[in-house]
């Protein structure tokens, strides 16, 4: 079968070399390339709807501005997600790891029947091998979403706050407001040094604060603590178990 391909990696040696090794397999197109998951999801972004898509990325995992563990989970958001390859130097310990999880990968350097194997298995990643893998990488340095059959990417340092909304979690920022399906508490556990949970349903990044103030909130003039933000109108209310923070400031 014909398979339509893009490369990760922020080594031109190393592009260079998947795109020798791809020519010499034949029956592949690539369909462009990347210094960083960022740059190749903004790529996918670009493709036209009647274009080809790519089945397959091959994607490094360490690389700069976005690792490949990250894209490989924002990917996971597009309607026909590729399938993933990773191309790696990691240690046998973390090789193992994905070969436990059924995810491919191809050790650097990388030879061309081992290529062609991954590309004979590749699949795409499933929510629990990515879960099972997500350990490995760093903290998140985006959160996304699907929009229009598109990937929109919005940066954790710009996030002033998320809210949950019975399934769905409000991502604010200074431009507008996003939803995700994600778990309010499973965000508070990977980013608890960006943001504090100021009410049950609220964490505020703690570079967003202006400060704390008292204010009425009901027609019999009950006052109650709220975090005043950067750059939106809106307050968060603060609850009587987290009002300790107040005092803290």
């Amino acid at each position: 079968m014909h398979l339509n391909i893009l490369i990760a990696d922020d080594e031109s040696p190393a592009r260079n070399r998947l795109r020798t090794l791809l020519g010499d397999i034949g029956n592949v197109h690539v369909l462009g390339e990347a210094k960083n998951g960022k740059e190749l999801l903004m790529l996918i972004n670009q493709m036209p709807a009647n274009t080809p898509q790519p089945d397959v990325v091959l994607l490094d995992i360490r690389m700069p501005q976005m690792d490949g563990i990250e894209t490989a989970e924002h990917l996971q958001k597009l309607d026909s997600p590729p399938a993933v390859v990773f191309t790696t130097a990691y240690d046998n310990y973390a090789v193992q790891a994905f070969d436990m999880n059924a995810v491919d990968y191809l050790l650097k350097p990388i030879r061309q029947e081992r290529l062609q194997i991954a590309l004979e298995k590749a699949r795409a990643l499933k929510p629990k091998q990515l879960a099972a893998i997500a350990p490995l990488r760093p903290q998140r340095t985006h959160l996304s979403i699907s929009e229009r059959g598109r990937i929109l990417l919005i940066p954790i340092d710009e996030i002033i706050y998320l809210r949950a909304e019975l399934k769905y979690v409000t991502v604010r920022t200074a431009e507008r407001e996003y939803l995700i399906e994600e778990s309010l508490t499973h965000l508070e556990q990977e980013f608890h040094a960006v943001f504090v949970r100021l009410h049950r349903n609220c964490l505020v990044a703690h570079a967003y604060i202006l400060g704390y103030e008292k204010r009425s909130h009901d027609a019999h003039g009950e006052k109650q603590w709220v975090a005043l933000l950067k750059h939106v109108p809106e307050t968060v209310a603060v609850s009587r178990r987290q009002q300790h923070l107040i005092r803290q400031n």
